[in-house]
């Protein structure tokens, strides 16, 4: 590890961040419960174990498939309980099969052929597994997540699937210049969330249909404000992320 890699993984920065983002969290959500998730694309395993072992990290997620195989079986255990791991990046049906035993949660559900194979790779392993849809709220091409007006509709298409657990929402907001445009988007979502919970279709139950993950790094706060139950942060924790330079 060269000097400048040393210096963003620097133990006491990180322990430093991650107690200034957990005091902001408790005085954002006014006592509600608001999971944190450490994204931990590109961050070295033996970091990732250090926030495991020593500052109390539970949940990661991960983006690429590839890069959590190459870490899966090197990542400690929390000292009470298990590591939750969630699958938040864009998802390739061919590559399901690699990871159905390895998460606990996919994120990032966007279509039905996606849901087809999770829901087939899951009852091979004899499994159910936990999911959210991903919203595309703001409407951009580029990125991926269903529609807001194909939501009610994909929602009910998902109760096809018996072994999938739909637990909630998560969505990626576009990068705004203005905090309270983010709260905007967030706000949106958020009422999509509810409206699906009192919907009282055949697969949601209201009691397990409780995850909305939305807010990163750079809008946590106001997706927070906005009722967002899980927050994802990558380099509010670790620093700038950087990427293996290419030849």
């Amino acid at each position: 590890m060269d000097t400048s890699e040393n210096s963003r993984f620097d133990h006491a920065l990180i322990a430093e961040r991650l107690k200034s983002a957990r005091d902001e969290i408790a005085s954002l959500s006014n006592g509600r419960d608001v999971k944190l998730l450490a994204v931990t694309k590109t961050v070295p395993v033996d970091v990732i174990n250090y926030t495991i072992d020593e500052l109390g990290i539970t949940a990661i997620g991960e983006n690429r498939v590839q890069e959590l195989l190459e870490k899966y079986d090197h990542l400690h255990q929390p000292k009470n309980g298990k590591l939750e791991i969630h699958l938040i990046g864009s998802l390739q049906t061919n590559k399901v099969k690699y990871i159905i035993d390895k998460v606990d949660m996919i994120e990032s559900v966007d279509s039905l052929k996606l849901a087809a194979e999770i829901d087939k790779q899951a009852k091979k392993h004899s499994l159910t597994m936990d999911i959210l849809v991903e919203v595309n709220i703001g409407r951009e091409e580029q990125k991926g997540g269903v529609m807001p007006e194909e939501l009610y509709s994909f929602i009910e298409k998902l109760g096809e699937f018996s072994s999938l657990n739909l637990r909630g929402l998560m969505t990626i907001a576009p990068k705004c210049d203005e905090k309270s445009d983010y709260l905007k988007f967030f706000e949106k979502t958020y009422q999509y969330f509810i409206d699906i919970s009192e919907k009282k279709l055949h697969n949601i139950s209201r009691d397990s249909f409780n995850v909305l993950s939305m807010g990163m790094s750079g809008s946590y706060p106001e997706a927070i404000r906005a009722g967002s139950t899980e927050i994802r942060l990558g380099s509010t924790i670790f620093g700038a992320r950087t990427y293996p330079e290419t030849k």
